[in-house]
């Protein structure tokens, strides 16, 4: 059976510096990255960040002499250069990623090249910023009886969608759904939404930041969010949430229910 590991002795574990260690960094607060992300980043000799996304106030966690590198202009044969020189040079090379790296991470293609080079990888999840930004609002996303499902996705950019993963066909469900990468067409947005069978009146939020010291939430409707973030200049860095979770309308869960009997308690 495996130790429990406080915050005093993961000071003490060490990483191993043949690999590359992806770490989520977390929706923007500083404090949200995990405990191993901060470890990891504290003992990190080489660091390759995404600066167009991370809060760089976690740089602040890394030694004085590390090495740290912005991919924002990088292309992937840079970065992964980065990656292979450092693991060859027997330092402990971390590839600091925002939110979490299962999310819009594209961190197959970079794990692949390593593959390439016999390099291999650890992933470190983080926060993604759908948790963050549904903390900042207060909301879960599945309330009873009202949405019991969340869809992630994001409307076509210079990356097409899959044909069967449209706006349109996700709406149809009328769920909660939490679309990334899309609030600088918010107005297409809304369009598709109403198109897929949202009505005009379902909630809207957009969370600009969520949880960055300058956060922005604007909360309208389908019929009136698009001027509104217009008006707000939210164009990038924003998370659009949609769906009846937003609204006043919620059902008690049966899980505390007293007149609801399950394993550890009985009506």
């Amino acid at each position: 059976m495996s130790e429990l590991i406080d915050a005093e002795q993961m000071d003490n574990v060490r990483f191993d510096p043949g690999k590359v260690w992806f770490v989520g960094a977390g929706p923007g607060d500083k404090h949200l990255i995990t405990l191993k992300g901060y470890q990891l980043l504290r003992q990190a000799q080489v660091v390759i960040y995404a600066g167009s996304l991370i809060n760089r106030e976690l740089l602040a966690y890394c030694r004085t002499d590390a090495e740290c590198h912005d991919s924002a202009g990088l292309t992937l044969a840079e970065i992964t250069a980065l990656m292979v020189n450092g693991v060859q040079a027997g330092k402990l090379v971390v590839r600091l990623q925002t939110g979490d790296l299962s999310l819009f991470g594209s961190i197959r293609e970079q794990a692949e090249t390593l593959a390439n080079h016999a390099i291999g990888f650890v992933s470190v999840p983080g926060v993604s910023s759908f948790l963050g930004a549904a903390a900042q609002l207060g909301v879960e996303y599945t309330v009873p009886e009202i949405a019991q499902s969340l869809i992630i996705t994001r409307m076509e950019g210079r990356t097409p969608m899959p044909p069967r993963e449209t706006l349109e066909a996700f709406a149809a469900h009328q769920t909660s759904m939490a679309i990334f990468l899309s609030v600088q067409n918010m107005a297409g947005v809304v369009t598709r939404l109403i198109q897929g069978g949202y009505a005009q009146t379902t909630p809207v939020a957009v969370v600009y930041k969520a949880t960055w010291p300058d956060c922005q939430i604007v909360r309208g409707t389908l019929e009136t969010i698009a001027e509104q973030v217009r008006s707000a200049g939210i164009r990038k860095t924003a998370l659009i949430l949609v769906g009846a979770f937003l609204g006043e309308e919620y059902h008690y869960s049966k899980l505390y229910d007293a007149g609801f009997s399950h394993e550890y308690r009985s009506a």
